[in-house]
């Protein structure tokens, strides 16, 4: 029978991944990804594993927080959901971490790499092949770069060549890949077998586990079904959105034309309205599924259309910020 577990679910990547029984498997994913010139040997999770974190059926992110034996201060997540300014949180994560570091009284010199990396299970650059892409501070035109500073690590998972009778002899993040979107469908012991690494040997071993505890299952189930709902609202709220804002975005293009009166006028008038406004209206789409979320009565959604598309990007931002400090 196969697994039927996972590993993208948040309950079972921060089980995997984020308890300290399992630090070696940590360690493993970590040194598939950053391919560091001395590999990394010890890690301490500084946010490990709580079942109190799964208490309520509320979708969050789940991240590990952890540091390495020279001080690099390392963030994980995995993310089924594309969402605007991911790749701005991400940065803005690692920057608190790298500021976090200095006590008062501290030297700057002694500032260690903050690692900020998000796995996801869709696609975030569409018009570039390459699956996973390392952001450094860097003078690009000079060939420098600062170190042991700020990184970001983005790894589109689906974009990796993924093939059963290969998968034992491709890279290490290949077989992570292959893990993170495939363990579900296979027997254990199959697993193993196209996966021989001792760190895939142990979270095969708790991913069974996990399928084979009644409770841990049941909370499985539950972490699925959220994650699955939150994404049927956005989808819902992102088509809703499409369509008003076609229409919308057709008679601004209409009016614009016709103030112009002239042809090259009211198609160009046109195809700018129903990109704003398609814009436009999934970003209120996304605000009003995120302010059901916070629990916001509906008096407060009012005169949304109304605000320009900056001032709603911005509205949305401050919404996804407060929604993972409130559960995090």
């Amino acid at each position: 029978m196969s697994l039927g577990i996972k590993p993208t679910v948040d309950f079972v990547f921060k089980k995997v991944f984020g308890s300290p029984e399992n630090v070696s498997v940590l360690i493993g994913l970590l040194n598939a990804i950053l391919k560091l010139a001395h590999p990394i040997v010890h890690v301490e999770i500084l946010n490990p594993f709580s079942y109190q974190d799964f208490a309520d059926d509320k979708l969050i992110v789940l991240d590990i927080r952890a540091r390495d034996s020279v001080g690099r201060w390392l963030n994980i997540e995995m993310q089924v959901t594309i969402f605007p300014g991911l790749l701005q949180r991400l940065v803005y994560y690692a920057g608190a971490m790298y500021v976090d570091q200095l006590k008062s009284g501290g030297s700057y010199a002694d500032l260690r790499s903050a690692i900020s990396i998000c796995l996801l299970d869709k696609i975030l650059f569409r018009e570039d092949a390459v699956a996973h892409h390392r952001f450094r501070l860097a003078d690009p035109e000079h060939g420098m770069e600062i170190p042991d500073a700020i990184e970001v690590h983005t790894l589109e998972l689906t974009k990796y060549n993924l093939q059963e009778a290969t998968i034992s002899q491709a890279s290490e993040i290949e077989q992570w890949a292959f893990f993170f979107l495939h363990a579900d469908r296979y027997e254990p012991e199959r697993l193993r077998e196209l996966l021989p690494g001792i760190e895939f040997q142990q979270a095969i071993s708790v991913v069974e586990a996990i399928a084979a505890k009644t409770e841990d299952r049941m909370m499985y189930d539950q972490r699925l079904k959220a994650q699955r709902d939150y994404q049927w609202g956005l989808d819902s709220a992102r088509e809703q959105g499409r369509q008003e804002g076609r229409q919308e975005g057709w008679q601004e293009g209409r009016q614009e034309g016709r103030q112009e009166g002239r042809q090259e006028g009211r198609q160009e008038g046109r195809q700018e309205g129903r990109q704003e406004g398609r814009q436009e209206g999934e970003l209120i789409g996304k605000i009003r599924i995120l302010r059901e979320l916070l629990g916001e009565e509906p008096s407060s959604w009012e005169n949304l259309d109304e605000r320009t598309t900056g001032e709603l990007a911005g509205i949305l931002a401050d919404l996804q910020q407060r929604l993972r400090s409130r559960e995090s």
